[in-house]
């Protein structure tokens, strides 16, 4: 896969913001109709995607397993690894979603020094690293709010409170826009740097994260480098939310590119791998107790099919079954 290619896409896309409102005046465009269609396109993407999936019939009980199945009374089960009843399941997926629990079971093979030898260890960092990542973004989002409710509720300031805990310099510090430019940045190296995720890494694997790479960098840049008028980028967002949408005079193209990388973003969203947030609730290998030996699960989707049975196979071919010496149930 040649980077290269996917970098100049992001670059273009900033590239065409900036010189849409910086030399044609295209505030409108970038910074109304844009955002609306892509807000529209991500959650129609978004609720087809979750109802087709929802759709899909799932005749079998395919969950996963890593421990102990319900059996005898004398035998311990596991009732996360294992579940076999909803509350199990429940709590399983609760682990699953808050603490990536399977990929903190995660392992890596390698053979030792000799080559003869092959061993397992606990890959922690594509965890920490991940779940670093995840955290920060939800943090950046709920931070965002200020931008979008008027008055700000009282967790979104108890929140930056807590996010620019170390004061820096001024303006202070957000540890979350720092530990996810971090995570996006070990995500991606270790992409090229393993060659065993280089040769299976797509453009679908890169693009998503050079885009929030591109959305993080232009905030970072807009808060600490590249002042922006906060006045009016607050006008501009509440206009969106409220229906009533206005172009405020004054304020920079960084932002406009910042907005667009956003709406790049939303309207990717349904049609990538970034869908297993929604996915993961209706993956079958997840929400389903593992109970076949308990009930017996008769597919709901099957329907009425005529039979053909021996007996009535015999009655229409018994002369000929008897002529070619096969035996049969009934005599002519």
């Amino acid at each position: 896969m040649n980077l290269k290619y996917i970098l100049i896409v992001v670059l273009a896309l900033c590239l065409i913001a900036y010189a849409g409102v910086e030399m044609a005046g295209l505030q409108v465009i970038f910074g109304v109709v844009i955002p609306y269609a892509a807000v529209v396109v991500f959650i129609g993407g978004f609720a087809y995607r979750v109802m087709d999936w929802a759709r899909s019939a799932v005749p079998f009980r395919i969950p996963t397993t890593c421990g102990q199945q319900k059996s005898l009374s004398w035998i311990k089960p596991n009732c996360i690894d294992n579940p076999s009843s909803n509350r199990g399941v429940i709590i399983r997926m609760i682990l699953e979603v808050l603490f990536f629990r399977s990929l903190f079971r995660n392992t890596k093979m390698a053979l030792n020094k000799d080559g003869l030898k092959l061993s397992y260890t606990w890959e922690i960092w594509l965890w920490l690293f991940a779940l670093l990542f995840h955290y920060s973004f939800l943090v950046v989002i709920i931070r965002h709010l200020r931008f979008f409710i008027n008055p700000v509720p009282f967790f979104v300031g108890a929140l930056e409170t807590m996010d620019g805990f170390f004061q820096i310099g001024l303006p202070g510090v957000f540890l979350s826009g720092i530990l996810l430019l971090a995570a996006l940045i070990y995500l991606f190296l270790r992409r090229i740097v393993i060659p065993q995720m280089r040769y299976i890494s797509l453009a679908a694997d890169f693009f998503p994260l050079f885009l929030i790479i591109g959305v993080a960098a232009t905030g970072i840049l807009m808060r600490y480098f590249t002042k922006v008028d906060i006045v009016g980028v607050k006008e501009i967002t509440m206009g969106l939310v409220t229906f009533h949408p206005v172009v405020v005079e004054g304020v920079e193209a960084l932002f406009y590119v910042h907005l667009f990388l956003v709406s790049a973003l939303l309207l990717y969203f349904p049609f990538s791998k970034l869908m297993h947030a929604g996915g993961v609730f209706l993956s079958p290998t997840r929400n389903l107790p593992n109970d076949s030996r308990m009930k017996r699960h008769i597919n709901p989707w099957n329907y009425p099919v005529k039979i053909h049975t021996y007996e009535e196979y015999e009655d229409d071919f018994r002369e000929k079954m008897v002529e070619a010496g096969l035996p049969v149930d009934k005599e002519l």
